[in-house]
């Protein structure tokens, strides 16, 4: 089913590596305008530069974006309206991990965590929702976490801010319904996946990447890590108009670990 998405543009944040690269390539390919965000904005630039070489110049694009800055986002979405024609896919995907459980998480690091996982798609929303009301039918695609959904003694920060994504996500599918606009939103969320947030695990932890990740994927029923396409597959999905039909929802890309 070549070309699931012809035609839309589309805005990804955090696409310097990891899982936004992914969904930013395979929108790409199966026909979408891609705006790669980043607070990097060289590895933005370099992952467009990978597109377009090989998908032909102007399929992607980048622009610098720190997603808890207000001002930054209004500047990235200028710059869609300008360079894509408007916005009918949104993908805040930005976030990062949280550290510390509930007697070592400081305050500080807390409040980070909330900053980029939940401000910037509070944020991305807000500031889309112009565009994606000119082009629908509009998709926006929060990526979450199974820990937004089934707790670690660990993480509070980061299970805290990946469940506010989740309710945010329906929160504003609702009120898209409620306003009469074809502007889905749904949430998505990946257990463990082989991209640099688990590369930092491995180098906290001081022990070779092969014995982190077998001992990761231990605790997967279907017995292994993710791979960025794993989800950039579900992203495709939410953003074709397959979708049509799904809104308010949540995709658990988790090898089965909410089946537990």
């Amino acid at each position: 089913m070549a070309g699931r998405v012809a035609g839309k543009k589309a805005l990804i944040t955090g696409a310097a590596q990891g899982l936004g690269a992914a969904q930013a390539m395979m929108l790409a390919r199966e026909g979408a305008t891609v705006l790669l965000a980043d607070i990097n904005a060289t590895g933005a630039a370099e992952q467009a530069a990978k597109i377009n070489a090989e998908l032909g110049a102007g399929t992607a694009h980048s622009v610098a974006l720190d997603v808890t800055s207000e001002d930054q986002w209004v500047a990235a979405v200028d710059y869609a309206a300008d360079k894509l024609g408007g916005l009918s896919v949104l993908v805040n995907n930005a976030g990062i991990g949280v550290r510390g459980n509930i007697e070592t998480c400081t305050l500080a690091d807390w409040h980070k965590g909330f900053a980029v996982n939940v401000d910037s798609v509070f944020l991305g929303c807000q500031k889309a929702m112009p565009l994606l009301k000119d082009n629908q039918p509009g998709s926006i695609i929060n990526i979450s976490s199974i820990a937004g959904l089934i707790a670690s003694d660990t993480m509070p920060g980061y299970n805290a801010s990946k469940a506010a994504v989740w309710m945010l996500s329906k929160s504003v599918a609702l009120y898209c319904a409620k306003m009469g606009w074809d502007i889905r939103c749904n949430s998505v969320h990946p257990t463990f996946i082989d991209t640099p947030i688990l590369d930092g695990m491995v180098t906290s932890s001081g022990k070779p990447k092969d014995v982190i990740m077998d001992k990761l994927a231990r605790q997967i029923p279907l017995k292994r890590v993710g791979h960025p396409d794993d989800i950039a597959n579900g992203v495709l999905y939410l953003a074709s108009d397959e979708s049509r039909f799904m809104t308010g929802a949540e995709l658990k890309l988790d090898g089965g670990i909410s089946a537990m």
